[in-house]
């Protein structure tokens, strides 16, 4: 999920070896984003092929299991933090794992591109609030119009699914803010590999209790570690090059590009095509994303 925020600003050590840093630095840095975008969002259509098999809480808990496994053995983190440090990793855990939780929900009854639309309202609203300008203003009612284009005349959008996505942007709003704390009390990789460590133990019990042992058939793995390193491990170590080389406010700029991606990916891999109204609502949060990041002070 998703992606992704503070979390994807982070990156394992691997990211910073000499094959794979002289392989990165020779990549423009919109390209990076791009590919991580892309990364993502093919890692959500995978997962969503996943669902016939083992549901999505099946999905999120081998996602997070496997994304925590590969950090964890990346980092090495000591376990010796402050109580402070300490109950901010595992908030962010826990919002870490309701957040993909809710996500998956969203996406196993509606389309990834509305998916992750609504969900991008969480850090629109985070990039808004306590703002002043009433081009930001402007922003948010463009933003609020892409929602109801999405769901006035479309009775077939799942409501349920609505209301999963918007509870996984309200997530991602919350981890956006302890995300920046997590930033603050620990070092380098050790917080997120710690903190996905507790969004995995929030996860997979509710993977093992929907899906069982369906969970550790081969293919079933293979297929999730799959999703992990495409929906986490790849999409930090790019995010994390192209952040030394364009400040943030040109990445949140790239960043909105997002919703419109997952519509593309899920057009042509879950062939899930949306109709006119829903390509502009996309369109619309799109646009509100890149003109509120636009106007962030150069200094955030």
């Amino acid at each position: 999920m998703n992606a992704d925020g503070t979390e994807r600003s982070l990156s394992p050590r691997f990211s910073l070896t000499a094959p794979a840093g002289r392989t990165l630095g020779a990549i423009p840095p919109p390209a990076l984003v791009l590919l991580g975008i892309v990364s993502v969002q093919v890692g959500s259509a995978l997962a969503k092929h996943l669902f016939s098999a083992v549901g999505s809480f099946g999905t999120v808990g081998l996602r997070l299991f496997f994304a925590a496994a590969v950090l964890m053995l990346l980092w090495r983190p000591s376990l010796r933090m402050n109580r402070r440090a300490w109950t901010v990793v595992v908030s962010y855990g826990v919002i870490l794992g309701l957040m993909n939780l809710c996500f998956y929900l969203a996406l196993a009854r509606i389309p990834l591109g509305i998916a992750v639309t609504i969900e991008f309202l969480g850090p629109l609203a985070v990039a808004l609030a306590g703002s002043r300008r009433w081009l930001d203003a402007f922003w948010a009612v463009l933003a609020a119009g892409g929602v109801v284009l999405l769901m006035e005349g479309h009775g077939d959008l799942n409501f349920v699914g609505f209301l999963f996505a918007l509870a996984a942007g309200a997530c991602w709003g919350l981890y956006i803010l302890v995300g920046a704390a997590l930033g603050r009390h620990t070092t380098e990789g050790n917080g997120l590999a710690l903190g996905m460590a507790v969004a995995a133990l929030v996860a997979v019990p509710f993977g093992v209790a929907d899906s069982g042992t369906a969970l550790i058939q081969p293919w079933v793995l293979v297929a999730g570690l799959g999703v992990a390193l495409l929906s986490s491990v790849i999409p930090y170590s790019l995010d994390l090059e192209a952040l030394r080389k364009i400040p943030p406010r040109v990445f949140g700029i790239l960043m909105s590009l997002e919703p419109a991606m997952a519509a593309l990916i899920g057009l042509i891999v879950l062939q899930e095509s949306l109709q006119w109204a829903q390509w502009i609502a996309v369109l619309c949060v799109v646009a509100a994303s890149a003109g509120a990041a636009r106007g962030t002070r150069s200094d955030v």
